[in-house]
């Protein structure tokens, strides 16, 4: 049996070529062995060292690595100014090169974190450093825009906005600006969200004019600034083993599948990915409204210390005796080894109805056949009121919750099957296809499913979202992917609205975008969806198993 060794802890910095000290906690074994190199490059202080999902870093080095837990420029102990992913590419080939100085080290690198400390490991492999064997990207973008500030055109509001607001914050605490900070703490509490111009609030402004927040808000359209920082472009040469990770709710799964799918294509090491049911963060077993038990619990630093041992010493691991792909299915609740996504059935669901399924639940039909005839339905989007956001993948807090109330509302369109004949079980993401008419140049459309218990209560399981910029609009969706099986008895439910707030922006339905779009210049917008005719509204669902 393995014995842990004592660790011991140091705190050192380097100078980069331009200047900057680089400040990192360095936990090592207490012993005169040679050992492997983890590192870590973050911007919240490196004494957090992304504890709220990970195990500490000196459990880490007591399994026998030298783990380093570094602040990146302009953050925590580190020097410079900090500017949104800018410089991890060049002081990530730097730190790489310094790591390598540490006494005893055998010459190898992993890297490990999520989110920005996810985002530093890809920016870091850009190098294409030799001594970086491999790495751990968890909950990453592949593409910036599409995965991290928009999606489909719609602006990531409230978790952009939160997350802008905590690292201005920190700006403001490193700076010793006491005023400053204790006005973006309680706005974090309280995100300002009703401001003239609901998306430019007045306290980044005066408060933050340095934020990325404020070119990701007035940078709509994917331009050469979002190329530049996506790894999806910075990568494309580079080939390293990958241990992905994400959530079923987290914001960044598009980019998680995305990276993987890619490597996976063309790598010609391995790659493995592990999703669990988790939005951002935590990765417990609680999420939203649904307990999954105990097996929820987050297995990755066991699997990633198995990956490091692997490919930094050469150990023999169980990972490679199972298929790459590693998923929690929700619904039974059980970890589930697949080979791949690709599931050659699908389910085609129609929507139907008389014209009234804004108003009676029983109305909108989801039917396997083409019903005859069916009325276009009608959503009158009224911005003094917008449809909330309630968990999903895009609001805070993310998961499964009850959404009986919110389908009450006149301004949500459902469509329900009959309850199901056996179990059902989806596996990737679904799509929308449906023809969309507005009274206004631009309107949005958020799609939720969900399933419906024979009680009656309605509970999410995922969900897609569009900006759309054209009064008259054929749709295609595609929604988050997801695992999880619907139990025999159960309904489906497909629920449409032209608004999820503050997930993302109010659509002003002018033509404008939300960092222009004032409150006072909102519209009412009546948006009419219909279900037949040369283009029948229907929902795809991936499934496993027959259709």
């Amino acid at each position: 049996m393995f014995n842990p060794y004592p660790i011991k802890k140091e705190t050192a910095s380097f100078i980069t070529k331009d200047g900057i000290s680089l400040a990192a906690d360095i936990y090592r074994p207490d012993s005169r062995e040679f050992f492997p190199i983890l590192l870590m490059r973050q911007p919240y202080g490196k004494a957090i060292a992304s504890t709220v999902v990970y195990a500490h870093p000196s459990w880490y080095a007591s399994q026998g690595y030298i783990v380093v837990i570094q602040d990146v420029r302009g953050r925590g102990n580190s020097t410079g100014n900090f500017n949104l992913f800018a410089h991890e590419i060049s002081d990530g080939l730097e730190t790489i090169e310094w790591v390598l100085t540490i006494s005893n080290n055998t010459g190898v690198v992993g890297m490990y974190g999520f989110s920005y400390q996810g985002m530093t490991q890809l920016y870091a492999a850009a190098n294409g450093h030799g001594s970086l064997k491999t790495i751990c990207p968890a909950m990453i973008a592949h593409d910036l825009y599409r995965d991290w500030g928009y999606e489909n055109e719609a602006f990531n509001l409230q978790y952009n906005l939160a997350w802008s607001i905590q690292l201005a914050a920190e700006t403001a605490r490193l700076k010793g600006d006491e005023t400053a900070y204790q006005k973006l703490w309680v706005a974090s509490r309280n995100l300002p969200l009703f401001d003239p111009i609901a998306a430019s609030p007045q306290i980044l402004q005066d408060l933050a004019a340095d934020s990325f927040y404020h070119d990701w808000i007035t940078r709509y359209l994917p331009d050469d600034y979002w190329q530049n920082l996506s790894p999806q472009h910075l990568l494309k040469n580079i080939d390293l083993p990958m241990l992905h990770i994400g959530g079923w709710f987290d914001p960044h799964l598009r980019g998680t599948l995305s990276l993987y799918q890619e490597m996976q294509s063309r790598s010609i090491y391995p790659q493995r990915l592990i999703i669990g049911p988790w939005t951002h963060l935590p990765w417990g077993r609680k999420v939203g409204e649904i307990d999954y038990g105990q097996e929820a619990i987050s297995p990755v630093d066991k699997m990633q210390l198995q990956w490091f041992d692997y490919f930094l010493k050469g150990q023999e691991t169980e990972l490679f005796k199972n298929p790459p792909l590693y998923l929690f299915q929700m619904g039974s609740n059980q970890w589930q080894y697949l080979e791949n996504f690709s599931t050659e059935n699908q389910q085609i669901y129609y929507l139907a109805s008389q014209g009234l399924a804004n108003l009676r639940e029983d109305e909108g039909k989801l039917s396997a056949i083409l019903l005859e005839p069916a009325i276009e339905d009608t959503i009158v989007h009224d911005p003094w009121r917008p449809v909330p956001s309630l968990g999903g993948h895009s609001a805070l807090p993310g998961g499964i919750f009850d959404r009986t109330m919110l389908d009450c509302r006149s301004d949500v369109i459902t469509y329900t099957s009959p309850p199901l004949e056996k179990d059902l079980t989806i596996l990737g993401s679904p799509r929308l296809d449906c023809y969309c008419q507005a009274d206004a140049v631009s309107f949005d459309i958020c799609a939720v499913v969900s399933q419906v218990t024979p009680d009656g209560r309605v509970f999410n399981i995922t969900q897609g979202y569009k900006r759309v910029n054209n009064p008259e609009s054929s749709l295609n969706m595609a929604m988050q992917a997801t695992f999880i099986t619907i139990p025999q008895g159960h309904s489906l439910r497909l629920s449409l609205s032209a608004s999820c707030f503050p997930a993302h922006p109010v659509n002003a339905g002018t033509g404008s975008y939300p960092h222009q779009s004032r409150a006072i210049d909102f519209s009412t917008i009546t948006i009419k969806v219909f279900c037949q005719g040369n283009f029948p509204a229907k929902l795809l669902l991936p499934l496993v198993g027959e259709s």
